[in-house]
């Protein structure tokens, strides 16, 4: 986190939790805050402690240095921590004894909350729009900074009653069969389960539906399981739960402690998956509680009401794998640049962007420079280079500190111009040399013009100089990628031998890093392998995303019957005939249709019936059992990509980066 911040830094903003003592000394020289805010003591990771006055004590040591520490004085532990930690600190307390700098008068609940406060002997109110304890009291913590901060009661007051539930915490959503689900699978622990319990109360009073916990083990309570598992069978009983769907091994062996109506356990999430139990949850209030580990998220997709039952499932996991897999063919020290251009290849360029930055890439690569300012607006904060920039994105281009790809003299002339307005100097940019993919990139004659060009300003500074491969998946044109590499090494060495920083080289492809190793130079560039698609024969990649949708309706039609526009799907025996909410403005294209393309169906694949629609398809059903609601693989990993490619005569690429952006992206890990 630090890293992300640079000159034009006004605030940096930290969160930190430690599960072991001697984490806080080395962090604090790190993060060295001059505002401490001591939100919560409670009892996650509580196992690497000897009890929660230690834990206070190790986390005090954060705020040595701090200017003014602001928490809850209500909490005696924390006010014992406080001084005992003999910090240079002012203290800012809240709470609702007298001594608080910010006392808490009374608050009230219906369907917002209401808060009065008494600060410097003065009383005022603060609206807030959510009632459970948790939000109150994050709303609290930012009521004492910004008062800390010389804001006045009154605008204090406005911004916090625009406020929003932060996602992925309690987060409501609708679910099939009648369900509320309360999403609340980011952290899991005695502390916070209270806190989930609390809120789905409150759900349950406007909603008066039957209590549904489906709850994950508990890690790192600091309690012996016996404990742990007992106590939350308590808070589970008080709560008055009616079904109790566990999973994990710890659950398991504790599931007779449980006093419920209802309870089911599963020594895993992909168990629980693959029973019936949750197609049969209806009309319930189900929280959702559960660690990172098990991922609760993918049980969440199964029950969260889909308003478009056409779904692209994007497994990170698998491009993971994908992504190790090319670096095992790389030095050490080589970098990678990756494409996330064109929506990352249609599977959504900032999850996958995010995903590249957190398993070590180098470099990223957008096509146009919007592609990378969307990139930054999400944190992601990777070099990222603009493939195709346009003269009139250069102000995009700075603004969100991308690096064009410079290709002709009026292209370099014009960015070199702007620099100069913007008042900067050795801004990076990346040289494309031709040779010999005749499409863009200096030609090998011009690079005297271009050094002297270079030489003779301070605007610009090469960051790379790099060329593309025309056919290195290909065996013909082996000798062809030679060449060009002969001609791409000659232009770079001529160019690294007038310039004295270091210069970084690329030429290698997805398809070159597996074939030709022996020229991935400082960085190779990764693309369509990363989506499972490799060049060489017998290597299977682990397919990334899977397209499914859903059989919206069975008929039976008779032979010498027609389905669909045009009468072209006309029936030679009598059949059973689903139709699939997806269609050509989908991305199933329409040259799929009669018969041409298949789908996967309940382990078998079944031919497409009559045109494509732009909306709704029709399959083959008769020699398939199959019901509606069904699911329905249209590429993944039964119908791979590269056959329906073939049957397309096209490229993969072209069939990712058609899946309209109207089909919802699921991202899981396996």
């Amino acid at each position: 986190s630090d890293w992300k911040l640079n000159e034009d830094t006004e605030v940096g903003i930290f969160e930190d939790g430690i599960p072991k003592m001697g984490e806080m000394e080395k962090l604090k020289p790190i993060i060295s805050p001059t505002i401490g805010i001591f939100t919560n003591l409670g009892d996650a990771h509580q196992e690497g402690f000897s009890g929660l006055k230690q834990k206070a004590a190790e986390k005090m040591k954060l705020f040595k240095n701090a200017e003014v520490l602001i928490y809850n004085s209500d909490n005696k532990l924390l006010t014992i921590a406080s001084k005992q930690a003999q910090l240079k600190a002012t203290h800012f307390t809240w709470g609702k004894n007298s001594d608080a700098a910010l006392q808490i008068i009374e608050i009230t609940k219906n369907t917002f909350s209401k808060i009065r406060f008494q600060y410097k002997k003065a009383e005022f109110n603060v609206k807030l729009p959510f009632i459970d304890d948790a939000s109150i009291e994050n709303a609290i913590q930012c009521v004492c900074l910004l008062l800390h901060l010389n804001y006045s009661v009154e605008e204090i007051s406005n911004r916090l009653e625009k406020l929003e539930p932060i996602s992925m915490r309690l987060e409501v959503k609708e679910g099939t069969n009648g369900l509320i689900i309360i999403n609340d699978t980011y952290n899991s622990d005695l502390n916070s389960l209270r806190i989930a319990l609390d809120f789905q109360n409150q759900k349950a009073t406007a909603n008066p539906h039957p209590k549904t916990l489906i709850l994950s083990d508990i890690f790192q309570s600091g309690f012996s399981s016996k404990e742990l598992y007992n106590e939350i069978a308590a808070l589970i009983h008080t709560s008055n739960i009616k079904k109790l769907i566990g999973v994990g091994k710890e659950l398991v062996q504790w599931q007779k402690i449980f006093n419920v109506d209802e309870k089911y356990f599963f020594n895993s999430t992909n168990e629980l998956l693959g029973s019936t139990l949750l197609k049969q949850l209806k009309n319930e209030i189900i929280l959702l509680k559960g660690s990172r580990d098990f991922h609760f998220e993918s049980i969440l997709s199964r029950l969260e009401l889909q308003v478009h039952e056409t779904i692209l499932d994007v497994s990170l996991n698998a491009f993971i794998h994908n992504f190790n897999y090319f670096r095992s063919h790389l030095k050490k020290e080589t970098k990678t640049m990756c494409m996330v251009k064109a929506f990352g290849y249609g599977s959504g360029s900032i999850e996958i962007a995010r995903t590249l930055q957190n398993n070590g890439c180098d470099y990223l690569a957008v096509a146009v420079a919007d592609e990378g300012a969307e990139l930054r607006n999400e944190g992601i904060r990777l070099p990222i280079v603009v493939m195709n920039p346009e003269k009139g994105a250069f102000d995009t281009i700075f603004q969100s500190r991308l690096e064009p790809e410079i290709y002709s003299f009026g292209l370099l002339n014009d960015f070199i111009k702007t620099v100069e307005k913007w008042g900067v100097t050795d801004y990076p940019i990346h040289i494309k040399i031709d040779s010999g993919m005749h499409r863009l990139g200096f030609n090998p004659n011009e690079m005297v013009q271009l050094i002297e060009i270079l030489k003779g300003q301070n605007q610009v500074k090469i960051r790379s100089v790099f060329s593309h491969l025309v056919g290195s998946d290909n065996i013909e044109f082996d000798d062809f990628t030679h060449r060009q590499v002969e001609t791409f090494v000659a232009c770079a060495d001529q160019i690294s031998a007038h310039f004295s920083h270091p210069i970084l080289r690329h030429i290698l492809n997805s398809a070159g890093i597996e074939r030709f190793p022996a020229y991935q130079f400082d960085m190779v560039r990764l693309g369509i392998g990363l989506f499972s698609i490799s060049s060489i024969q017998g290597v299977h990649l682990e397919p990334v995303c899977t397209l499914s949708t859903v059989i919206l309706q069975i008929r039976d039609v008779k032979a010498g019957e027609t389905v669909g526009y045009g009468r072209k799907g006309k029936l030679h025996r009598d059949s059973k005939i689903g139709v699939i909410p997806i269609g050509y403005a989908d991305g199933f294209n329409r040259k799929l249709g009669n018969g041409n393309g298949e789908v996967w169906v309940n382990g078998a694949k079944v031919k497409t019936v009559g045109n494509i629609c732009m909306d709704l398809s029709m399959i083959d059903l008769t020699d398939v059992f199959a019901s509606e609601g069904d699911k329905v693989e249209i590429f993944g990993k039964n119908i791979l990509i590269e056959e329906q490619a073939e049957k397309l005569e096209t490229i993969p690429y072209e069939i990712l980066a058609s899946v309209s952006k109207r089909v919802k992206r699921v991202y899981f890990v396996d």
